[in-house]
């Protein structure tokens, strides 16, 4: 695939082996950010083309050799609305909040979430005061963490503070730790995993270390407590911050996180355990993973900040389940 330009992609040719394919299928093999269902909505809405001739059926198929332009609509992003959610906030002044999110709680709108996300809340905490540089829909957001994952973001509440402190996450200089209780005891007990992470090329809702291309992600892991050989609590310490690093890191050395729904295929430990455990364990209902702290310069102090949180209950309650091996 190349990109000309912001708005137009192009798949690549089509080969003897996806001859005969419905185009829709094709546009979405290509493009993995794509479903099909939106490949039949470009289609229809006569996006996509085959030189300068668009095509107007749904149900066209493939042909060897063709190539087909795909026009993508500018994006109309829709203004989040303020809600009173109750926020969590570890330190607020008038350039930065710092926030430890729960688990469950989006970062901000998008497709399919257009409530209920920390943006929402935020707007309401902050009277809409909040940096624009991430758009209408990612106001003061400089960074984010899975929707399943629980711990601490900073937010910007102002254009200055944003730019001073994304150019902090673009250096790698923000000291960020996590914990994670994952299947399996990491071996060895501590090392750096290093492994370029991009789109899966087998399935789009997943992030891989690929061989070429993708971003550079370094990965800092040390086994603070282990349960038998069933399973462990494990320090990571990020030196880049990619989608899905830290599942897609421990889960390359054979230790997925416990309640990951997308990277873990089969729900088992390495040893036997009580009936009971296991249940509990394999039923955690998301990725044992917390944001536990924060460290970056203030934006205008440019004074060291830190800040930590405790493990929210639902991991305390697993890993003190854990521990009764």
């Amino acid at each position: 695939m190349t990109e000309k330009n912001s708005n137009i992609l192009y798949t690549s040719p089509v080969d003897e082996m996806a001859s005969g394919q419905r185009l829709d299928k094709y546009i979405a093999d290509n493009f993995p950010d794509f479903s099909r269902a939106q490949a039949q909505r470009l289609i229809e809405e006569t996006c996509v083309f085959i030189q300068d001739v668009p095509v107007t059926d749904k149900n066209y198929k493939t042909r060897i050799g063709e190539v087909y332009l795909v026009y993508m609509p500018p994006l109309k992003e829709a203004i989040p609305l303020a809600e009173n959610i109750p926020l969590d906030i570890l330190y607020e002044d008038s350039d930065v909040i710092v926030v430890n999110k729960p688990a469950g709680m989006t970062v901000h709108p998008a497709a399919g979430v257009s409530s209920g996300t920390l943006v929402n809340a935020l707007l309401y905490h902050c009277h809409g005061s909040l940096s624009g540089i991430g758009g209408v829909a990612r106001p003061g957001i400089v960074h984010r963490i899975d929707r399943n994952t629980s711990g601490i973001l900073v937010v910007a509440k102002n254009d200055t503070a944003h730019r001073f402190l994304a150019e902090q996450f673009s250096c790698h200089s923000v000291e960020r730790t996590y914990y994670a209780v994952v299947y399996g005891v990491p071996k060895p007990s501590s090392g750096t995993i290093c492994g370029n992470i991009a789109r899966s090329p087998y399935d789009r809702k997943k992030m891989a270390i690929v061989s070429s291309g993708g971003k550079k992600a370094v990965t800092h892991y040390s086994i603070v407590e282990q349960y038998k050989n069933a399973a462990a609590l494990v320090e990571c310490h990020l030196e880049t911050g990619r989608t899905h690093q830290i599942r897609v890191h421990l889960s390359s050395i054979g230790c997925h996180l416990i309640g990951d729904d997308v990277y873990v295929q089969t729900k088992k430990t390495s040893v036997s355990l009580p009936l009971k455990i296991k249940l509990y364990v394999n039923s955690f209902p998301r990725q044992a993973l917390h944001a536990y702290s924060l460290g970056f310069v203030h934006p205008r102090t440019h004074q060291f900040m830190s800040f930590s949180s405790d493990f929210p209950e639902d991991m305390k309650e697993l890993i003190n389940t854990l521990k009764q091996i």
